[in-house]
């Protein structure tokens, strides 16, 4: 591959990278797949073609990518650079390898961000440099290390919970400034407003499976769907009662767009990855203080969603019941990714700390 103008060949491939993240982004959270973004250049460093994952049963980034370049531009494939945040799958699932695709089109190089840590779909670049494609990590390309963190940004929670093998777990509260869940009498709702509301509705909807324990369920009855103004938002998840007690027939929960389940245990660990083997990977947890607890103690939870209303009660339910913390030395310290304001109430997201290593990014 030659340069254009000024521009090095680790300057275009940094350039695409971006714009993969950018496509990458567009595609689904829920449904069992990575967000995946593919930009094609041609032996010059010319755009060819660019696509993205839009969902279990669609065509792979890469694939959108090569249907994206026009017929009169497909012969500059030979010898061009395939970009993609994830390391092409090399396996026979829905949709074919994306391995062989790129192969076939001709393409001389790829440059992928984060190796694939599925077993069933890694080997894509071992197969194509075994074919005589050269193949790169980004890092290996020396390209920019803020672009290769954010491409590793776009599929870390997909990736955390196949290497694992249990879904990235979202916990959220929704609570006064007193950190009250409930007044005395038990009543919570609404504790937030509209906006607030809003926004956790289109995070549901983002989601393979929101979980409440029985209790919740019993004392609240909640319905789980995602809700817009409209009525019910297009992806549901699956609704999920984790607890050894009946759910009634007449519970909202049992109701509704989609599926839901009830899971008769009291190990939520054996819970969570119950659901990752029905083929869930981002897990919602709505919980009252008892599992939000329990959920904390095991170490499941991966991120926090805390939505504080400008209401004092005090007194009523605390958000997380006992964990055993004494002192304020043993309490643990999570990342705050993101603040914002909706309406008058405050939304805080964090996220325990986990190490990414560089050939994750």
């Amino acid at each position: 591959m030659t340069t254009t103008g000024t521009h090095s060949r680790t300057d275009l491939e940094t350039w695409a990278l971006e714009r993969a993240v950018e496509l990458g982004a567009y595609g689904p959270v829920a449904g069992g797949n990575p967000r995946v973004g593919c930009v094609l250049l041609g032996p010059r460093g010319e755009l060819l073609g660019e696509g993205y994952h839009r969902g279990a049963g669609t065509p792979h980034a890469e694939v959108a990518a090569l249907a994206a370049v026009p017929a009169s531009r497909r012969h500059l494939l030979a010898g061009g650079t395939a970009v993609v945040t994830l390391e092409p799958c090399h396996h026979h699932g829905r949709t074919p390898p994306c391995s062989r695709a790129l192969h076939e089109a001709g393409v001389r190089r790829v440059v992928h961000a984060v190796a694939d840590p599925d077993p069933a779909a890694a080997g894509g670049a071992r197969w194509l440099r075994s074919v005589g494609v050269e193949v790169s990590t980004a890092a290996e390309a020396g390209l920019a290390p803020e672009t290769r963190s954010r491409a590793a940004d776009l599929s870390r929670t997909w990736c955390t919970a196949v290497r694992r093998g249990r879904p990235w777990l979202v916990a959220k509260t929704a609570t006064t400034l007193d950190g009250r869940v409930a007044a005395v009498d038990g009543t919570s709702r609404w504790i937030t407003g509209p906006e607030a509301r809003s926004h956790a509705h289109r995070f549901r909807a983002a989601v393979d499976a929101i979980v409440v324990g029985t209790g919740t369920a019993l004392a609240d009855d909640p319905a789980l769907t995602a809700r817009g103004p409209a009525g019910p938002l297009p992806h549901q998840p699956r609704r999920v009662v984790v607890g050894e007690r009946d759910v009634p027939a007449s519970a909202r929960v049992r109701q509704g767009p989609g599926e839901w389940c009830h899971l008769r245990t009291r190990d939520l660990g054996g819970a969570v990855t119950e659901l990752y083997r029905l083929g869930a990977r981002h897990v919602l947890l709505e919980g009252g203080p008892t599992v939000l607890a329990a959920a904390l103690r095991a170490g499941l939870v991966d991120e926090l969603h805390a939505y504080v209303a400008p209401v004092v009660l005090g007194a009523g339910a605390g958000a997380v019941a006992d964990l055993g913390v004494r002192t304020l030395e043993d309490a643990a310290r999570w990342r705050t990714v993101d603040v914002r304001r909706l309406g008058d109430d405050m939304f805080l997201a964090a996220e325990m700390r986990r190490p990414v290593t560089e050939g994750e990014a």
